[in-house]
This record gives C-alpha cells, sequence and structure tokens, in this order.
C-alpha cells in the first residue's frame, strides 16, 4: 500500500506526486502509460532503490522505510527491462547461485534449488555459458530465474514482452499464470495493451507522475479520453470495434480481446446470408 507519495530527481524534476495505490495479495495488476510518467519509478520504491521524499510504503503491513533493501528484495523481485542491468555473473549456473547466496542456505540446497530453476527455464544447456553471450530472449528469461528462484511474495515485471517472440511470450504468460496458483502478487509495467486486455485483470494508468486512472482493464483501455491522457494507443480490438459500429454491426460491450471479436464476426457470418460476391442479405 502506498500513502501519499511524493518523489523529485536530484535535477529537480518531478517523478511521483501525491501517488495512493492499494495492491491486494495475489492480485495480477498492470501499470501503463507513456515514457517518463512514472512508471519505473513507482516501481523501484516497493524494494528500497528509491525511497520517497513523501508518504509512507507498505509492504504486507511493514513500513518499507524501516527496513534494508537486502530485506526487501526477499519481499519483492523485480525484473527489469533491460536483462543486462542484473546480469553481472560469468556463467548462467552462477548468477542463479549468487541470487541463491542470499537467503542463507547451505551448498546443498543452492545446488538443488540451481539445478531445478534451470531445468523449469529450459536453461540446463547453458549452464556453463556466459549471461553475455545468451539471445535477448534467453537473457530475460535468466534474469527471470534469478529472481523467480528466491521465491518473493511480489514479482514485478518491466515490460516483459517487449522485443519477445509469440513462444517466448507464451512462456511468460505459463509463467504467470503458475506463480498466480502460488498466491504472488504479480504487478507488470507494459505498453503492450492488447497484452493487458487479454491477460491483465486491473489497470492503472499513469501520466505525468500521477495516477489518472485505476480499474478493471476493459473498462480503463476502451476510454479514448483516458488512453489519450496516458499518451496511449486505443487497442486494436476496440478500434475494430468502433469501425464495426459506423456500420451499424453494433457489437456487444463485453468484446475486449481477439477472441472475442472472432467469436462475433463468426455469429454475423452465421446469422447472415452471404452471396458469392459478399453481399450480405
Amino acid at each position: 500500500m502506498i500513502n501519499q507519495a511524493d518523489y523529485t530527481y536530484p535535477n529537480g524534476s518531478l517523478a511521483l506526486k501525491n501517488i495512493n495505490l492499494k495492491i491486494s495479495k495475489g492480485e495480477l495488476v498492470g501499470i501503463m502509460g507513456k515514457n517518463g510518467a512514472g512508471k519505473t519509478t513507482l516501481i523501484r520504491t516497493l524494494n528500497g532503490l528509491i525511497r520517497p521524499d513523501k508518504g509512507k510504503i507498505f509492504i504486507e503491513d511493514v513500513n518499507v522505510a524501516s527496513q534494508s533493501i537486502a530485506f526487501l528484495s526477499k519481499k519483492v523481485g523485480i525484473i527489469f527491462q533491460n536483462p543486462n542491468h542484473q546480469l553481472f555473473a560469468n556463467t548462467i549456473e552462477d548468477e542463479i547461485q549468487f541470487s541463491l547466496k542470499n537467503l542463507a542456505l547451505s551448498k546443498e540446497d543452492i545446488q538443488t534449488k540451481t539445478d531445478k530453476i534451470l531445468k523449469e527455464f529450459r536453461l540446463e544447456k547453458y549452464r556453463d555459458r556466459s549471461p553475455l553471450n545468451l539471445s535477448g530472449g534467453e537473457s530475460k528469461k535468466l534474469a527471470v530465474a534469478s529472481i523467480i528462484c528466491r521465491d518473493p511474495d511480489i514479482l514485478v515485471f518491466d515490460e516483459p514482452t517487449l522485443g519477445q517472440d509469440a513462444h517466448e511470450i507464451k512462456f511468460f504468460i505459463d509463467l504467470i499464470k503458475e506463480e498466480r496458483k502460488k498466491g504472488k502478487t504479480i504487478i507488470i509495467v507494459t505498453h503492450n495493451i492488447e497484452f493487458a486486455l487479454e491477460y491483465i485483470p486491473r489497470t492503472i494508468l499513469m501520466a505525468d507522475g500521477r495516477i489518472i486512472a485505476d480499474g478493471p482493464t476493459p473498462e480503463i483501455l476502451k476510454n479514448k479520453f483516458l488512453v489519450k491522457s496516458a499518451s496511449l494507443v486505443l487497442s486494436q480490438v476496440f478500434q475494430f470495434k468502433n469501425a464495426l459500429e459506423e456500420i451499424g454491426l453494433n457489437p456487444p460491450d463485453d468484446i475486449h480481446s481477439r477472441t472475442d471479436l472472432v467469436y462475433f464476426l463468426k455469429k454475423c457470418i452465421h446469422d447472415s446470408k452471404i452471396t458469392i460476391d459478399g453481399d450480405i442479405k
């Protein structure tokens, strides 16, 4: 929970202004807005990397201000947009083991957990490779693995789908589903409106260091005024839906995803008589 948090960078630019936010345990929440809106600054306050100038932040009723970064890193795991900003060990195996060493485990337990996480993330064959020699997708996967292995209660992903192909995005979707089954709280910073509509139930919109909207994702992202205020672009689904309304098809309000849209169009075709030249009667 965040109460009236402000933060100003040393150069005097305002990053966060009067942030009030409550995220319940086990929630999946998206944070959206243009670059410079304050999204990354906000998530950095959760594990103590940034201490607000004003206001209070609580993680499970514990005041962040009273805790060390080491303690908070066990509660909140942040996977940054650029994996190279958090990967520095000589090998992939070393990367995972370094992360686990902060948990005061025995050498045997560290090795067991390392082997397990490398297998889960399909990185076993790369264990002796330098993280610098991985592809972009593999680097991001390793960055996630190095956080997941610590089993934090809160997982924060900064632009997890950026630069990822369909296979890698599917892997991430399956991952967050599994972590939610464990009761984890998951926060996703993203510009991907289509992804948010498909998978994220609640969205927080930010602009100029403030929260300008917070609510069910479909309600937030179909609002033209709010989307424009956050310097985003209306999703392709809602753009297409608006076009259908203009020609009189009147799609229902519960169309939020591509799957919903395809189902509606199939129903329209099924309910209509279509001639060979494509005219609808």
